[in-house]
């Protein structure tokens, strides 16, 4: 059975009048267990109205969501399948996720395929409106090796990002240059237009290096952007490029492709 153990809140602004209970609503989808042994499940957060949480890679002054998995069992291996973001741009700050809703398809591989998985979950993130939240969530299911696709889920899955070279992309390349405190790349995508409010998003393998808010334009076919990439203890780093996840964001999806080589 599932259950939610507790909730915990901590208020950014003292004066606030919103407890955690108030934003936000949290529980696990049990979802369903595939003929290939993975099962499919997802974390559901339902947000009062107007407020927002965050994507994989938050902008320049979101709250990066971490989801730690210790202590379940029959678990080998665990994927998230974020879907599409939305850009808000609040007094020229640029953040990236979901508005009221985001349900977060988790890929979970058991160790033993006919087993039920036991789920632990502990789940930090940041919910928003004119005062941030930050949250904390712990879970725990047992999720059964026979059960039904949910269609939640599946709709969720629908929405992640789609290949870049299925929309049309026919080159990438990027450019990589020294700052003072580490690296200024610059992406040029060759592929057509998006829709509105297009973004080039970089994503380092490296999750400890922070990532500036892009300067996205583009001329033509032609859509590029530059980031910069900063360690922890500042300075140039060696990049790998073929690691580089590159997500194109508009009003209208996502795409990305995984690798961005020199010109």
């Amino acid at each position: 059975m599932l259950k939610i153990l507790c909730f915990i809140a901590i208020l950014t602004a003292p004066a606030a009048a919103f407890t955690q209970e108030d934003v936000l609503h949290a529980e696990l989808l049990p979802g369903w267990r595939g003929a290939d042994g993975r099962h499919m499940a997802a974390l559901s957060l339902t947000l009062a109205q107007g407020w927002k949480t965050y994507w994989r890679s938050p902008g320049d002054s979101g709250i990066p969501p971490l989801l730690d998995f210790a202590g379940s069992g029959n678990l080998s291996a665990v994927h998230l399948h974020w879907p599409s973001p939305v850009m808000f741009d609040v007094n020229g700050s640029q953040t990236i996720g979901y508005l009221d809703r985001l349900v977060l398809p988790i890929e979970l591989t058991p160790t033993q395929a006919a087993q039920p998985i036991e789920i632990r979950l502990n789940v930090d993130l940041g919910v928003c409106r004119d005062i941030c939240v930050p949250a904390h969530v712990e879970m725990s299911a047992s999720l059964p090796a026979q059960s039904r696709p949910d269609p939640v889920i599946e709709m969720a899955l629908a929405s992640v990002p789609g290949s870049a070279i299925a929309a049309g992309l026919t080159g990438i390349d990027c450019t990589v240059a020294p700052i003072a405190d580490g690296l200024a790349v610059t992406t040029r995508i060759a592929m057509p237009s998006l829709g509105q409010g297009e973004a080039i998003i970089i994503e380092p393998a490296d999750n400890a290096i922070w990532v500036s808010q892009s300067d996205t334009r583009r001329d033509g076919e032609i859509l590029t952007a530059t980031t910069d990439l900063v360690p922890p203890g500042g300075g140039p780093f060696a990049l790998d490029r073929s690691t580089l996840r590159v997500t194109v964001i508009s009003d209208l999806g996502a795409v990305e492709v995984t690798g961005c080589p020199a010109p």
